[in-house]
């Protein structure tokens, strides 16, 4: 496998139980990266435990428990290739429970695909990973109608479904005209791969072929390094190797790095990414790298790495823009859920609630509001109750984002687009 083609990270999102698995097992399967007699292992075992049209989600859904609850947990990368790119998948959980993992997945992400049942249509998941994935700077979407054969390829069917999405879309600013929508059946193989001849009526691209009209991610490698780190591992002979995703910047061997908000600093030894050692690593890259001078107590998970000349911003106070997906009651001032933004958790609160807005055009509809609840886009301040990183997300877009989570849900999600910087001696 050459992986001279452009890499794209790719996030299939949507309701539980609308196909996502089967969608991404059979994507998988069409684009050989997963052998036909594999999947006719997983037909026979899935058959023999009465679930019997799961043998695509299988594919990914290797977690034993996942396969006894027919529900997808982990977020699991796979790779396939198309004439194109090499994607990495990222499978989202759709189940409520697991949408923090969404939350992660979503954040990686370079385009999403959609997967909404014909027969559900647009259901509670399918809206909040819509204003998710939004959020969280996808910009490019394409979109499954799926399981077409459980409505018998009604062309009626799709268009409603097509209608309400279009509606979904445009309220947090996708334009639908942009959007390719694709009538499918994952589990039959209608239009993934080859046009369908059960959809005489539809002419448009297959999923395959949407995928293959994605634009290529600009890799932001002009842009400070940054690095937030998601394990910190001690490996005998070797030392400290705390490991990650480049977002933006280029590392290098011998870099000077600070780790923020942890203040310690340190100079990087070796960088490695597939078990092999690399001289550089770029936007994009997992890397696991040593670093001298910094101990494994001095450095923790949701801490991020950057250049010593340029080190990651702390916030003292910072301005965001949210959605409020949704909250049991009304969001005030004093409230304090926990912010999740790049691998780091820390609980903030709202300290002032600036300005309401319309969620469709962005302007101003209220000012100082006394509160705020679902459905509202909003301007706030909030403050930290510890020390944490997060950049002004017209300077480094990529660690501007965040959702914002309570009692296990995801109550709004937004960015940050004024900061207030910490001074760090």
């Amino acid at each position: 496998m050459a992986t001279d083609k452009p890499h794209m990270n790719l996030a299939v999102i949507g309701h539980i139980d609308h196909g996502k698995s089967t969608t991404v097992g059979r994507l998988l399967f069409e684009t050989g990266a997963v052998p036909a007699h594999i999947i006719e292992t997983f037909r026979k075992e899935a058959e023999a435990k009465g679930k019997g049209s799961f043998e695509f989600a299988w594919v990914m859904d290797s977690l034993k428990e996942e396969r006894e609850r027919g529900i997808t947990i982990d977020i699991a990368h796979k790779r396939f290739d198309t004439d194109k790119f090499y994607f990495t998948v990222v499978d989202c959980p759709g189940h409520r429970d697991f949408i923090k993992n969404m939350i992660t997945g979503a954040s990686q992400a370079d385009a999403a695909l959609l997967v909404v049942a014909a027969p559900d249509g647009v259901m509670e998941q399918t809206k909040e990973h819509v204003f998710l994935s939004r959020t969280l700077g996808i910009n490019q979407l394409i979109v499954g109608v799926n399981k077409m054969d459980a409505v018998k390829f009604d062309e009626k069917r799709y268009n409603e479904v097509k209608e309400q999405l279009s509606q979904l879309l445009k309220m947090v600013g996708f334009k639908p005209d942009d959007v390719p929508f694709v009538p499918m059946s994952s589990f039959e193989g209608a239009n993934i791969a080859a046009k369908s001849d059960k959809t005489p009526w539809y002419n448009g691209p297959t999923v395959l072929e949407c995928l293959n009209a994605l634009k290529e991610p600009e890799k932001p490698t002009t842009l400070p390094m940054r690095l937030p780190i998601q394990d910190v591992y001690t490996i005998s002979g070797v030392g400290t190797v705390p490991v990650g995703r480049i977002e933006t910047g280029i590392m290098r061997k011998g870099d000077k790095v600070a780790f923020m908000p942890a203040n310690v600093n340190g100079e990087i030894k070796s960088i490695e990414m597939h078990h092999e050692e690399i001289p550089e690593a770029q936007p994009g890259d997992n890397v696991g790298f040593n670093v001298r001078g910094v101990g494994k107590g001095d450095i923790r998970r949701g801490d991020v790495c950057g250049p010593v000349e340029a080190p990651p911003t702390v916030v003292e106070e910072f301005t965001a823009q949210i959605v409020v997906l949704q909250h049991p009651s009304a969001l005030t001032v004093g409230y304090t859920p926990v912010f999740h933004c790049h691998t780091a958790q820390v609980a903030c609160m709202f300290t002032e609630l600036l300005s309401k807005l319309d969620p469709r055009t962005g302007q101003v509809k209220e000012q100082n509001p006394t509160f705020l609840k679902a459905g509202d886009a909003a301007i706030v301040k909030i403050k930290p109750t510890r020390p944490m990183v997060l950049e002004n997300v017209k300077e480094i877009p990529q660690l501007g984002r965040f959702a914002v989570r309570d009692m296990g849900s995801t109550i709004a999600a937004g960015m940050c687009i004024a900061v207030q910087a910490k001074q760090m001696r």
